[in-house]
Parts: structure tokens; C-alpha cells; sequence
């Protein structure tokens, strides 16, 4: 659609949630299919590669999780220039985000092949097992440079409205890693090494093709290719409120998980289980929370408020029904997503317990989603980097609630998470509802 000629009627924007959502939400599924093709193929290498593995990808997830704000970032900016019209200062907004991505993963990368081991220790890695771990690390590295550049990237290009390119290089790059990585683990005999290896190689050819599609756009422009100073200085005071609110919701996860081992293996056992479907939903969700992001930028450059609320209620909508959907699918299914992870029956009946909630809060996580993608279109970050802070410290109590009270596993199963899909979900949409509802964030222009 050309964002210069918005079309008004529902049937209109509705399909333009779906173009911009459907492709986004593939391309969010390639990088946890990256760390699974990793699992994959180390798997059948021995116990302590997999769980080696096991801990070099949660050190890469977390490190590429809390980063993730460089797409957030660098999507709104863009979005709104062109909005605005203002094509060089949304080129100049995509270029200073790729420069930032650049010397941050140059500097993470080089502080992670030092603390590589003290950070195996920390997470209980011991023998054979933190070797092989440390290893996966030290030939991530190379790669991470790689991976954060294509998320700055794909937030240049989701502002444009553009999510379609993202999932074709998202898939060629999931295939290639598959072929890199089988080849250098077996038949290169690198064994857990060879998986990381051939994921850093995949990172930098996507990373590559990113820089072939975007550099002549910014060179169309009459711009530097250098970096601003005040480009570099903005997309790190918007990152670094993203990277705030993302340490909360970080936090939240790791008190639960605590809670939850407290609670008993049992407990901790069906919590995962209910996690890892609430993970899958949550593509879904944040692929609406992307539409968001590239629409709202582009309407409030514009300087088109009416359109903005119009494209917020309509959006709103559209994530509670979903979870309407996904919640009665949900609940409807509820009995055979445990038979297929486990053949107990103890843990069975507590996941189903907890999926139970999971249906339940399912409208709500999909009103909390897409405002959340709205005001981070909006540019709002400071905001949602204190809300965080607020809606953290308003859930820990029910979590110490919990572990006070709860006296078995099938209640600790349910009030944890009563407390996290309805208590810190409703926390969250209480608290993105009335800012939505305001005008501060409408900051209309370039």
C-alpha cells in the first residue's frame, strides 16, 4: 500500500493487518527454528553436547532477547519519516539503527568470549558438559554481530511496511543453517561447534543480503553511509527504555520459573509445559503487535490523529478476538497437549490445569500484544520502560502469595498462573490501556 493514499474502510485495513502480520509472524518462528535445528542435529551427538548446547543457546537467547529493542527501535523511526514524507530521514533513522547493531555486537561479542566460562559456571555447567557449552559460545560470537544487524535491518524494513522480504530471507537462511550445520557437525567432525559455526555463517549471509537490499536505498537519498551522532544518540535512548522494559518482563519469567521450583519438580515440569504453549501463542500476538508498530509510525508521521485511534481501536479488537479464538481452540484442546509431551499422568492433569488459565487470559494477551505495538510505533518507550518497572513490582507480591499459600501441586499450578496470565497480564493491560487512551503519546510530524 502506498502510505502516501491510507484507505479508510475496515475491509481495507483489515487486509493490511494481515499482510503486514502473516509474514511478520513467519519470520519471528526462524530464529527459535535456528536454535531447534541446533538441538536437532547435536542431539544425536550424546547427552552432554545436547545439554552443552542446551546452555551456549540460552546464553545466545538472552543476550539476542534484551537486544531485540534494536528492531523496536529503528521501526517506529522509520515508519513515522515516512509517514511524514521525509524518505532521507527515514533512510538516515534505518542506517543509524544498522551502526548501532554493528558496535554493540562488536562489543558483546568481545565480552563474550571473555566471560564465556564464568557465565557456564554461574548456570551450573561442570565437566564435559560446560566445554562443549563454552565452545558453542565462542563460535556463536562471530555470528552475533550478524544477528543483531538483522534485527536493526528487519525493523528498517518492517517501517516500511515491508514484512514480506523478512520471511523469504528468514527461510532461506533457517534452510541454509541446516545444511551448514549437519556438514560441519558431522562431516566436518566439529561436533557442537560445528552447530554454532554454521549458525554465525548463516547470520552473516542474511545479514549480507539485508545490507544489498538496504545500502543503495540509503544512497538513492544523497546520505552518508557514516553514521549521526545524533542518530546514534537517539536510537540508544529509545533502545536503552525498550531494553528496560525488556529486562522486566525478563524478570517476571524468572520469578515465576522460581516460584515455580519452589513449588516441586512436578510443578516446575507442567509450568514448562504451559510456558512453551504460551510462547507459541505469543507469535502469533506479537505479529499483530508488529502490524502495529509499522502503522501507527507511519499514520502519526502523517500527522493523522484521527487515524491513528481509528487504526488503535480497530487493532485492539482484532487481538481480543484472536484471543477469543486461540482461547476457546485452546480450551477445547486442553487434554491432548499434555499426552503429546508426556506420558505422566501427575503432570498431565496439572498442565491441563494450567492450560485451563492459559485459554482463559487469552483476550487479554492479545489486547496487552497489540497495545504494547502501538505505543512502541508511537516512539513511547520511556513509558513503557517505567510501566515495566511498575507492573513488575505489582506482580511479585502475587507470586509471594503464591509460594506462601499454595499447599500442593495443583494449586501452585493454578495460582501461578492465575497470577501470570490474569494478575501480571491484567497489571499490563491496565496500565498500556490508560496510556493508550490519553494523548501524550500521539507525538504527531516527523
Amino acid at each position: 500500500m502506498n502510505p502516501s493514499t491510507p484507505t479508510d474502510s475496515p475491509r481495507s485495513i483489515s487486509r493490511q493487518i494481515l499482510a503486514l502480520a502473516v509474514p511478520a509472524l513467519g519470520a519471528l518462528i526462524a530464529e527459535p527454528l535456528f536454535l531447534m535445528a541446533d538441538s536437532a542435529i547435536v542431539g544425536h551427538l550424546g547427552v552432554q553436547e545436547l545439554a552443552g548446547a542446551a546452555l551456549g543457546t540460552t546464553v545466545l537467547q538472552t543476550a539476542v532477547g534484551l537486544m531485540i529493542f534494536l528492531a523496536y527501535a529503528t521501526t517506529p523511526a522509520v515508519a513515522r519519516a515516512i509517514g511524514a514524507g521525509n524518505l532521507p530521514k527515514a533512510m538516515a533513522a534505518g542506517r543509524d539503527g544498522m551502526w548501532f547493531a554493528v558496535v554493540l555486537g562488536i562489543v558483546l561479542s568481545s565480552l563474550g568470549y571473555f566471560t564465556a566460562e564464568g557465565l557456564v559456571s554461574m548456570m551450573g555447567g561442570q565437566g564435559a558438559t560446560a566445554e562443549f557449552a563454552v565452545d558453542y559460545i565462542h563460535y556463536s560470537l562471530p555470528g552475533l554481530t550478524a544477528m543483531l544487524l538483522v534485527l536493526a535491518a528487519t525493523g528498517v524494513l518492517r517501517g516500511m511496511q515491508d514484512t514480506k522480504t523478512p520471511l523469504v530471507v528468514a527461510t532461506a537462511g533457517f534452510g541454509l543453517n541446516i545444511v551448514l550445520n549437519f556438514s560441519l557437525v558431522y562431516g566436518a567432525n566439529m561436533s557442537v561447534a560445528g552447530a554454532a559455526l554454521g549458525t554465525s555463517i548463516a547470520q552473516w549471509i542474511m545479514a549480507a543480503v539485508y545490507l544489498w537490499m538496504i545500502l543503495p536505498r540509503i544512497r538513492q537519498q544523497g546520505i552518508s553511509m557514516a553514521p549521526s551522532w545524533s542518530g546514534f544518540i537517539s536510537t540508544g535512548q529509545v533502545g536503552s527504555w525498550l531494553m528496560l522494559r525488556n529486562l522486566s518482563m525478563r524478570a517476571a519469567l524468572l520469578l515465576t520459573v522460581i516460584v515455580a521450583t519452589n513449588s516441586g519438580t512436578q510443578t516446575l515440569a507442567a509450568h514448562q509445559l504451559v510456558f512453551t504453549i504460551f510462547s507459541f501463542l505469543a507469535f502469533a500476538l506479537d505479529a499483530l503487535a508488529i502490524a502495529a508498530q509499522a502503522m501507527i509510525g507511519q499514520e502519526l508521521g502523517r500527522g493523522d490523529a484521527a487515524r491513528v485511534r481509528k487504526l488503535t481501536g480497530i487493532m485492539s479488537r482484532w487481538g481480543i478476538y484472536f484471543g477469543i479464538a486461540t482461547g476457546a481452540l485452546l480450551l477445547a484442546t486442553s487434554w491432548v497437549f499434555p499426552m503429546i509431551f508426556t506420558p505422566d499422568e501427575q503432570i498431565r492433569q496439572l498442565t491441563t490445569v494450567g492450560l485451563w488459565i492459559l485459554a482463559l487470559s487469552q483476550p487479554l494477551c492479545g489486547l496487552v500484544f497489540v497495545l504494547d505495538g502501538v505505543l512502541i510505533g508511537a516512539g513511547d518507550a520511556r513509558y513503557l520502560g517505567l510501566v515495566g518497572v511498575v507492573n513488575l513490582v505489582l506482580y511479585a507480591p502475587m507470586l509471594w502469595a503464591v509460594q506462601a499459600f499454595a499447599s500442593d501441586a495443583h494449586s501452585s499450578i493454578l495460582w501461578i498462573w492465575v497470577a501470570f496470565a490474569i494478575g501480571y497480564m491484567a497489571a499490563r493491560g491496565v496500565t498500556l490501556s490508560l496510556r493508550a487512551k490519553s494523548t501524550a503519546w500521539m507525538r504527531l510530524g516527523s
